[in-house]
């Protein structure tokens, strides 16, 4: 049966005389991982920033578990439960790992963590906790802008983690990491996944991450809905296929 968390119906949003999207529909179901793909220019940020309250839509509608969230702020909409993680990580340079942790808790009324709920001790042991999750326990210590660019992902990651989402964007996680951290970092994201029950959708260029990473996948080209289904599905679709040769 099916079971949205994230639905769009019909959303449009233009700059000026730009339409960066144009009539898209989409569902997100709860507990899955769902990707977005596209050439450059397509539209992907736009409908993430659209769905997290960055900017309002012109037209359409946009729910999140069972609640219409298109003209609600960023701050409402993260307080709900949904929050996103950037191309350019948004980490505190010069703060060590735990503090910035520590700093990015949310005030959600039901957050287990929050910082009016719980002792500071509770929070830091959290902290260093998920900082292990990542993989970075060993640098929680460290100054956050002296890490390696895949390091500060996970930081944010991690960052995200502590505030308990119910779903978390991410906008091309692995852009810019060595390969070497790339397996790491998608193992990480599948354990949220499965293991803390964190809902993701994911904008990614790289192919081969995203055909392995989620179980449905949806396709934009010139700002709207190109191609959706199982990643198999996809790798076989002329249009798909004609869009991303179409884009390089």
């Amino acid at each position: 049966m099916s079971d949205p968390i994230i639905e769009v119906k019909n959303v449009s949003k233009s700059y000026g005389g730009v339409k960066a999207n144009v009539d898209i529909t989409m569902k997100v179901e709860r507990g899955s991982i769902t990707g977005i793909i596209g050439p450059n220019g397509c539209g992907k940020t736009t409908l993430f920033n659209s769905i997290v309250g960055y900017h309002p839509i012109d037209n359409g509608s946009i729910s999140f578990d069972g609640d219409e969230i298109s003209k609600l702020r960023v701050g409402d909409i993260a307080r709900l439960g949904m929050l996103r993680t950037f191309q350019q990580t948004r980490i505190y340079g010069k703060m060590d790992c735990v503090d910035n942790m520590q700093i990015s808790v949310s005030h959600r009324p039901d957050s287990k963590v929050s910082l009016f709920a719980s002792r500071k001790g509770e929070i830091r042991e959290r902290a260093e906790h998920l900082l292990e999750f990542v993989g970075l326990y060993s640098k929680r210590n460290l100054i956050s802008g002296d890490l390696s660019f895949g390091q500060q992902k996970l930081l944010e990651l991690a960052m995200a983690l502590m505030n308990e989402p119910k779903a978390l964007l991410l906008d091309e996680p692995t852009a810019g990491i060595n390969p070497t951290l790339i397996n790491g970092l998608i193992d990480r994201l599948r354990r949220a996944n499965e293991e803390l029950g964190i809902t993701l959708c994911v904008i990614e260029h790289n192919m081969r991450v995203i055909m392995n990473l989620a179980s449905h996948i949806y396709c934009l080209s010139n700002g709207q809905m190109l191609a959706e289904g199982k990643p198999a599905d996809l790798q076989n679709d002329q249009r798909v296929i004609d869009a991303y040769l179409g884009g390089h």
